[in-house]
């Protein structure tokens, strides 16, 4: 496919999602996002205690937005606490040149210019009732301060969640709205991250999945867990792929396994689907899942699956009959 194809497919895609613009999203069915304090151990689920995601506005929007997260703070019943809640977590949101565009903001680890970019806005929280199961909104935005990007026909801006101190656990979610105090999604846009960092359901009947986005240069992808701790089982479907499985992780511990991409798979989304372990409940599994394309680079997860939802397309074969 060529480069001004693949352009307008992207652009005709964000065009026609309606969908609520929360992170993690319906399509997702997963209860929440998890960032631990630094002191923390790894073991718990959290491999560099930070998450970055990127939103997309799209060109035509013109109006103010707004980021708000459910629960910023790190107290009460939803956070998982360690002892004595003392943890501290940085929120802070960039725009401008670079914000998405640097390497660094699209690797896997906080490391080097990660924070690139023009900062609009910062705030640390900590155990504070004020914000306990309800939202802090970021904003107002005005969309061109986000960094303009061709391929996404939008302005992209970028949130880092970050452990200042503590060992506790944040649990939390985005929602990008037109609204400082409702959540009113801004429509055409998407929520995008390269290294996933959630919780998992107690629900052993609940089914969480996660959708990475394969170009048109892809022809292989490495898909990567940490901190499974053996909760079931892993799997993945695309439209040539119907539920093939992957390597899972122990406790505090990161397994990998590459997988070809055919041709029809490229320019398309890809599920990862996780099963929890039926026999045995594991409670509070934390989670991080990473991919990359053959040259090492992270592909995007997007919370709204560009394309839709994949359906595997079984091969039919004719034989003649004699």
């Amino acid at each position: 496919m060529q480069k001004g194809l693949i352009v307008l497919y992207i652009s005709f895609t964000f065009a026609h999602l309606l969908s609520a613009q929360s992170a993690p999203s319906n399509n997702e069915n997963i209860p929440y996002l998890v960032t631990f304090g630094s002191d923390s151990r790894t073991s718990w689920g959290d491999d560099d205690f930070c998450q970055t995601f990127f939103f997309i506005v799209p060109s035509d929007h013109t109006s103010p937005i707004y980021l708000r997260v459910f629960d910023p703070d790190i107290s009460g019943n939803l956070d998982e606490a360690k002892g004595v809640f003392d943890t501290e977590v940085n929120f802070s949101i960039y725009g401008g040149i670079q914000a998405w565009s640097h390497p660094d903001a699209q690797g896997e680890s906080p490391k080097g210019k990660y924070r690139s970019g023009m900062l609009l806005a910062s705030k640390t929280f900590k155990s504070d009732e004020e914000y306990n199961l309800k939202y802090y909104s970021f904003g107002p935005f005005n969309p061109s301060e986000g960094e303009y990007v061709e391929k996404f026909d939008g302005r992209v801006f970028k949130i880092i969640a970050e452990g200042v101190s503590g060992d506790d656990g944040n649990l939390y979610r985005y929602f990008l709205s037109t609204d400082p105090h409702k959540n009113i999604p801004v429509e055409g846009a998407n929520l995008f991250t390269y290294k996933y960092t959630f919780r998992l359901y107690n629900d052993q009947s609940q089914v969480s999945q996660l959708y990475p986005f394969v170009d048109e240069k892809t022809t292989s992808i490495e898909i990567s867990n940490f901190d499974w701790d053996e909760d079931g089982f892993i799997r993945i479907i695309s439209v040539a792929k119907n539920g093939i499985l992957c390597p899972v992780s122990g406790d505090d511990n990161w397994e990998e396994k590459q997988f070809p991409i055919t041709e029809k798979e490229r320019n398309t989304t890809i599920e990862i689907q996780f099963i929890k372990n039926q026999k045995r409940k594991i409670l509070n599994n934390n989670v991080v899942i990473v991919v990359k394309n053959q040259y090492g680079q992270n592909l995007p997860f997007f919370v709204i699956p560009l394309g839709g939802v994949p359906v595997y397309i079984p091969k039919i074969r004719v034989k003649e009959i004699e």
